[in-house]
């Protein structure tokens, strides 16, 4: 299993052949990724895909905590200089809670712990 990221949910989204691999496989994810993933595609004016994606992966969304929540917000504070996003230091902190690596291409975590980074 893997949680993916916004980064990465929009690069299958996109037909990245760099993430085609991980079609395959059981992920994790949370409503906000969702959101986020939601937002740019219909930005980008690709709605039926927002649509599609949307619905297809809502039954793959984990539940947070409040601890999560907390954890995420020291997480971030710690790493204040790498400018990570909220739902990007919340879904890290997930993915560590439940064991599984955190899929992206966000450069701001290509070298923490945990972390499955494809360009």
């Amino acid at each position: 299993m893997h949680y993916f990221d916004t980064y990465a949910l929009i690069q299958i989204a996109k037909g990245d052949k760099n993430y085609q691999p991980f079609t395959k496989t059981s992920i994790a994810t949370t409503l906000l990724n969702l959101y986020e993933l939601y937002y740019i595609l219909n930005k980008e004016k690709k709605e039926q895909l927002a649509e599609d994606f949307f619905d297809r992966l809502l039954p793959f969304c984990v539940d947070f905590s409040s601890e999560d929540i907390k954890t995420a917000a020291k997480f971030r504070l710690e790493h204040h200089k790498k400018s990570l996003s909220y739902v990007d230091a919340l879904g890290y902190v997930i993915s560590l809670r439940l064991g599984t690596q955190f899929l992206t291409g966000d450069d701001a975590f290509s070298q923490f712990p945990g972390v499955l980074f494809i360009k």
